[in-house]
């Protein structure tokens, strides 16, 4: 029965509150939201987050063991990688990491969403490729997080 009120709060504090992190200027985010194509050779990878659930938590994102920042709600990243291979993309769950490995062409651009879920003692979080049209909607309704603060080692 002393479980029940801990669950309840932990549902509450995830669905509540709100987490923040250090913001990109304006001028950066603007300019990676008019989704100029990559640099020669490279894809273009956005990572973003618009999910209501967790909005308390913040969550580290990582490309090929490399953090690119730890997301909070409604941020976006946006990281150039190798085109022409596979790429592992990493985040924070509650016990272990959830990998997304994806093959990048080079040229192309690519919208991956980190979305939270609820768990036993903390949410965790996920990732989900998605569909271009979908992703570049979702990042233009969002600001950009700076690059390269994680909270945890990889």
């Amino acid at each position: 029965m002393k479980f029940v009120p801990v669950l309840a709060l932990s549902a509450a504090l995830l669905i509540s509150g709100c987490a923040s992190v250090d913001m990109a200027s304006k001028a950066d985010s603007a300019q990676a939201k008019a989704f100029a194509p990559p640099s020669a050779g490279k894809a273009g990878v956005y990572v973003y987050r618009d999910s209501f659930v967790g909005r308390a938590l913040k969550k580290d994102i990582w490309i090929d063991g490399k953090c690119i920042g730890e997301s909070a709600p409604d941020v976006f990243f946006y990281a150039e990688v190798d085109g022409g291979k596979k790429h592992q993309l990493d985040t924070e769950s509650e016990f272990s990491p959830n990998t997304l490995e994806l093959m990048f062409d080079a040229g192309k651009q690519y919208f991956i969403r980190q979305y939270i879920k609820l768990g036993v003692f903390v949410g965790g979080a996920g990732l989900e490729q998605m569909p271009e049209a979908e992703g570049k909607a979702a990042v233009a309704k969002l600001e950009m997080a700076k690059p390269g603060k994680c909270n945890g080692a990889r």
